[in-house]
């Protein structure tokens, strides 16, 4: 049986007839170990109070350990989601580049055939030109040339 501060308080032996204990010597060792005992018990409460302390700030740094991990892990999801995306852009952006330069040398070839037709045009027009000139000046000897004889021969 376990005894209580209070029954260890209320607790009285029998007298035996012929030399027992010493009444005063026997509650001056139960006070004792009623105080003894008091201060156990509290110290029991006290630690049992500590411990559910603990066990609380316990769980609460599992709970931020396990918001950190989550927090990591969305992290990681989040940088690796933005460097795909990243090189999506990049690639769009040369592709985008590489179409934009095609289009460009196209462009110029375009400008350079336009730039050879005229050419072309420019020097058949010349050459007729030439043609015209030479034509008109060898008619125009041709009519001056008997003009000349008449005044040589005069």
């Amino acid at each position: 049986m376990n005894y209580t501060p209070n029954d260890l308080e209320n607790l009285t032996f029998k007298r035996s007839v012929v030399g027992g204990y010493s009444e005063d010597m026997v509650n001056e060792v139960l006070d004792k170990i009623i105080e003894d005992y008091v201060a156990y018990i509290r110290e029991n409460i006290e630690l049992k109070d500590k411990v559910a302390m603990l066990n609380e700030a316990i769980a609460h740094y599992k709970n931020i350990e396990e918001s950190l991990q989550n927090t990591l892990l969305m992290a990681q999801q989040t940088s690796e989601e933005i460097k795909r995306n990243s090189y999506q852009k990049a690639e769009n952006i040369i592709k985008e580049a590489e179409i934009k330069a095609q289009k460009m040398i196209d462009e110029a070839n375009q400008e350079v055939l336009k730039i050879k037709f005229e050419y072309e045009e420019l020097k058949r027009k010349l050459h007729s030109y030439k043609s015209k000139v030479e034509s008109l000046l060898l008619s125009q000897l041709e009519i001056l040339k008997p003009i000349v004889e008449e005044e040589e021969a005069e």
